[in-house]
């Protein structure tokens, strides 16, 4: 029983130290998960079409601009961002498109968490028009397919890291390229940029939280020899 005390603490300080530090880090980016609409960010390019990237709310069965072309999308989940997923998306569904959508953030030297996430309608997804789009951060690509290579009715949470060696204006971008009438469409949400904690900072945890059971362990020992 007194060694469990001792492995359970260290085990705490374990599962601690692998918990995703964006979890409780603070989002660099502003609206990240675009419930204020577009603020923060910059949409720039073409839809010839008259359907430019709009913010749509989920699970709403209205057609554009209010919805998904009458298909109700459904929130994110799993994604790692420590913003909530809300009730807002960024949908982008122009058939002759060239749109882009970034927005630039200042960051100091340091290792970063990054990600956003990507979801294709079933009914965009059906058109035999594919939708080329891309996904980066810092100039780290988390995302550069067709809409047709994923799965219809899928988040998709992409992440990656973020080494920033000089400190300056970084640029979280989303591009979205269509040429054909019907093309697919896709929705995105919960992009992100946290800082990831050093790894002393880490090692402190694990290293008081073993103290804290070994500390628990010697005082448990020394009742034991007292009663005796």
């Amino acid at each position: 029983m007194k060694k469990h005390i001792l492995l359970s603490a260290v085990a705490l300080a374990c599962t601690l130290a692998v918990v995703s530090p964006g979890q409780a880090a603070t989002n660099l980016l502003t609206n990240g998960s675009f419930e204020s609409g577009f603020s923060g960010w910059t949409l720039t390019g073409t839809a010839t079409d008259g359907y430019p990237a709009v913010v749509i709310p989920y699970n709403s069965g209205a057609g554009y601009p209010n919805g998904a072309f009458n298909e109700p999308v459904p929130p994110p989940t799993g994604s790692l961002s420590p913003d909530a997923a809300g009730t807002h998306g960024a949908y982008f569904v122009s058939d002759f498109a060239n749109e882009a959508l970034t927005q630039t953030v200042t960051l100091n030297p340091g290792k970063y968490n990054i990600g956003i996430s990507v979801y294709a309608p079933l009914n965009g997804w059906k058109n035999a028009g594919d939708a080329t789009i891309s996904a980066s951060i810092g100039g780290v690509t988390l995302l550069s397919s067709g809409v047709h290579s994923l799965n219809a009715k899928n988040w998709y949470d992409l992440t990656g890291t973020l080494v920033v060696s000089a400190a300056g204006p970084y640029t979280a971008a989303f591009n979205f390229q269509t040429n054909r009438f019907p093309s697919a469409d896709a929705v995105i949400d919960q992009a992100y940029v946290v800082a990831a904690p050093e790894v002393s900072t880490w090692a402190m945890m694990l290293a008081g939280f073993a103290a804290l059971g070994f500390t628990g362990y010697r005082r448990n020992r020394t009742v034991a020899a007292l009663d005796a």
